[in-house]
């Protein structure tokens, strides 16, 4: 961007006002600099800014430093279409994503759009003026500032950057130990040759309990109830195959969509075939523990496969890890902490030096922006998602959620090529103002996110809703994705466009 636009409110000579863009971004994660992208090469022609309310770029990719941080989809996949992954490295560790998205940024020269240590808290909209204002805090210096923006797009996840979710167990302070969340790993934690105890099965889990065990004296995955765990391998065959033979740009599209169909089939498969999918996860787990393991205690659910998302592990880490003796696994609930452990449900008791909470994460919708259209609060449980990007009743806003049953970036990627295509239709028809309609209340609708875990449990009434057909189903299926976001049209008949004018009353936004 050019140096002027690179000015604070608080460098600017007084009088100025707030800064005016086309385009503001929130967030500079994987899906911020993503859209970034988009806009630079797609809209040139727009102004735009990307607040970050960390004093770094990449999201999940810089919060997260646990040991053995690594994705949990394959790269070809949680990579962009626009700027291919070249490693053969299906699996990758969280500080090789992080330079990935540097490297993107740089390369499709978006990095100087972003504003650090800038947290936007509250986003007015007005008809009368078709625009936003957007209040942003600034932890660097405390201040205050004010940005302006015709079209208001939010890249902030779904879940609270400043804490994750930790149970209220009894007896903590009694505890002699160091307890621990992995969102606020310490840099200098020591574990070498302690007992370590890691409670949790998610993702966070599986990835933490083999890389630990390498330097730990033991480590104990305390769960409450297993979760479906699958293998996949770190290096992508295909691509190693082919990619001594082939140029990257020819192989990275065949990889890719390998992956996208792969993944694909298998969810349909867990969805509508539960009890066969069932017993090849089993078949999987068997095949890579020790003969005669309490497979069904420890890595049997109770629910069905993608009620709640899986787990994978690359080249069966942890199952090598329990093979080693470095690692076991506790299937029970937990009592109380204790001075030297904690006490178990069933009677028992876990030492521990160390006791990992890795229990989950907060979800916080927009970033734990407030909104409001024309002095009305927005409340987004009485919103409907239109095309999983928009909701029904906001004016010129557009917020990325992606995948939860494949790689983030895919639904990412697609959502900010359907913004792109939006704003040029506005542009080519003179318009200034789109908002979905809200759909007919006859309309059946369920939750936006349609798993079981308990991080969605937990704050399922702060989320939107969704419909029961197109365009205000969520489809959580990319090839359906690809037809109405990409190919379908934007003047679908679910969106008012006009060229804005007084401010008039819009449905379903009241909190």
């Amino acid at each position: 961007m050019p140096d002027d636009r690179k000015a604070t409110l608080t460098d600017r000579k007084s009088g100025d006002g707030p800064e005016h863009l086309d385009v503001l971004i929130v967030g500079a994660g994987l899906s911020g600099i993503g859209a970034a992208c988009h806009l630079r090469t797609e809209c040139p022609g727009k102004t735009f800014a990307i607040l970050e309310a960390r004093p770094a770029m990449g999201g999940t990719w810089d919060l997260f430093r646990y040991p053995g941080i690594r994705s949990d989809s394959d790269m070809f996949t949680l990579g962009y279409r626009f700027h291919p992954w070249k490693d053969a490295k299906a699996i990758a560790d969280g500080p090789s994503i992080r330079s990935y998205i540097e490297e993107t940024a740089s390369e499709y020269r978006v990095d100087s759009a972003v504003r650090y240590e800038r947290r936007a808290v509250r986003a007015e909209w007005s008809s009368d003026e078709s625009c936003w204002t957007v209040d942003v805090v600034r932890s660097d210096t405390g201040g205050t500032e004010q940005y302006r923006c015709n079209f208001l797009y939010v890249n902030a996840g779904y879940y609270r950057y400043e804490e994750g979710y930790t149970p209220d167990f009894e007896g903590t302070e009694r505890f002699r130990g160091q307890i621990v969340h992995p969102q606020h790993w310490p840099e200098d934690l020591d574990y070498a040759g302690k007992r370590v105890v890691v409670i949790g099965s998610g993702a966070t889990a599986v990835t933490l309990v083999p890389a630990m065990s390498d330097v730990a004296g033991h480590v104990t995955m305390l769960q409450r109830s297993p979760t479906y765990i699958a293998t996949l391998p770190a290096l992508d065959p295909i691509a190693d195959l082919l990619g001594g033979h082939l140029p990257a740009r020819v192989v990275y599209p065949i990889v890719r969509w390998k992956n996208v169909l792969l993944t694909l089939v298998s969810y349909q498969l867990c969805r509508r075939a539960p009890a066969l999918m069932k017993k090849l996860l089993r078949k999987g787990v068997e095949r890579h523990l020790p003969p005669g393991y309490d497979v069904d205690t420890h890595f049997t659910p109770r629910y069905d496969p993608w009620d709640q998302r899986m787990c994978f592990v690359p080249d069966a880490d942890l199952f090598d890890a329990i093979k080693s003796g470095k690692v076991d696994v506790v299937t029970d609930t937990i009592k109380r902490f204790t001075e030297t452990g904690l006490a178990l449900g069933s009677g028992g008791d876990l030492e521990a030096d160390i006791v990992v909470t890795a229990t989950g994460l907060n979800l916080e919708v927009m970033g734990g922006m407030t909104l409001s259209v024309d002095g009305r609060e927005v409340g987004f449980p009485k919103t409907i998602g239109y095309k999983g990007i928009m909701f029904s009743g906001i004016p010129n806003l557009a917020a990325t959620f992606g995948y939860t049953n494949a790689s983030w970036t895919l639904k990412a990627d697609l959502g900010a090529e359907y913004v792109c295509r939006l704003l040029q239709h506005m542009d080519t028809h003179g318009y200034r103002v789109c908002v979905p309609k809200a759909p007919d209340p006859a309309l059946p609708t369920e939750p936006f996110l349609g798993l079981t875990s308990g991080y969605v449990l937990r704050s399922i009434d702060r989320l939107p809703r969704q419909g029961s057909r197109p365009p205000w189903r969520l489809h959580q299926n990319y090839l359906l994705d690809l037809r109405m976001m990409r190919h379908g049209q934007i003047d679908d008949g679910a969106v008012e466009f006009s060229s804005g004018g007084p401010a008039r009353q819009l449905e379903g936004v009241a909190s």
